[in-house]
């Protein structure tokens, strides 16, 4: 299949000493089971910083993030690291490979709808990057730092919870105290949406994308229509009312 390189994403090695414990400690989501994994690089107060997913590669793990985003997210992993024996670096020889639908790679963990996802070496030609995101934004899913902010978004209002990119039961993490309190008191008051430009709110907008007549925005629950939410966030938009 031609064609199929998310040339907009970079991957991150992670090698060395027991990495996956590493991450388990800074992450949203267990990176001690099976993997990949949606997950984010919280503020301490919760707020997103960075999202990727996580793939294993023997005792390796890959870190599949925004191209642009990720010589600051191997800074801020680096500053984490400390004296650990652990070895973050680009890995130029793989590159993230997208198709809506067949049989290559594994089902993106997020949604099942978003297709598959895999990892090779890059295609020759322009690459799927625009169909990625029409296909994604059409389903709702926000993802990088242009639609859920640069460490100005709750983690669970980036539909964190709906989207599998939070365990509430693996322990300790950056940002973990004010995550896992929202979710026991189910007070996610805000969430980012993808509607239609024409019903935009400007003092709500994040990123308007008119080539595919759609804005993402960050909408207080009450101000979002459930009927014309997708289906994954609906049970979400009434939990706790």
């Amino acid at each position: 299949m031609a064609n199929t390189t998310l040339h907009d994403r970079a991957l991150i090695r992670l090698s060395g000493e027991d990495v996956r414990g590493f991450l388990q400690g800074l992450v949203t989501n267990d990176t001690a089971g099976n993997l990949p994994v949606w997950a984010a690089l919280l503020t301490a107060q919760g707020k997103a910083l960075f999202d990727f997913l996580i793939w294993g590669d023997e005792d390796d793990v890959l870190i599949d993030c925004e191209r642009d985003a990720a010589p600051d997210l191997a800074k801020r992993l680096t500053l984490y690291r400390l004296r650990r024996a652990i070895t973050i670096a680009p890995e130029p020889g793989l590159s993230v490979h997208w198709a809506p639908m067949g049989d290559l790679g594994v089902v993106d963990p997020r949604l099942s709808d978003l297709g598959q996802r895999w990892l090779a070496p890059a295609d020759e030609g322009e690459g799927a990057d625009a169909a990625w995101r029409a296909h994604r934004l059409a389903l709702g899913v926000t993802e990088g730092r242009a639609e859920l902010g640069d460490g100005t978004t709750l983690w669970l209002e980036c539909n964190a919870a709906e989207l599998y990119g939070v365990s509430f039961t693996k322990g300790c993490y950056v940002g973990q105290e004010n995550t896992a309190r929202m979710n026991w008191r189910q007070k996610v008051n805000r969430r980012l949406v993808v509607v239609p430009i024409a019903a935009a709110d400007e003092k709500r907008q994040v990123i308007a994308y008119p080539d595919l007549g759609l804005s993402v925005e960050h909408r207080r629950v009450e101000s979002i229509d459930p009927a014309g939410a997708p289906g994954w966030m609906r049970e979400g938009l009434t939990a706790g009312s």
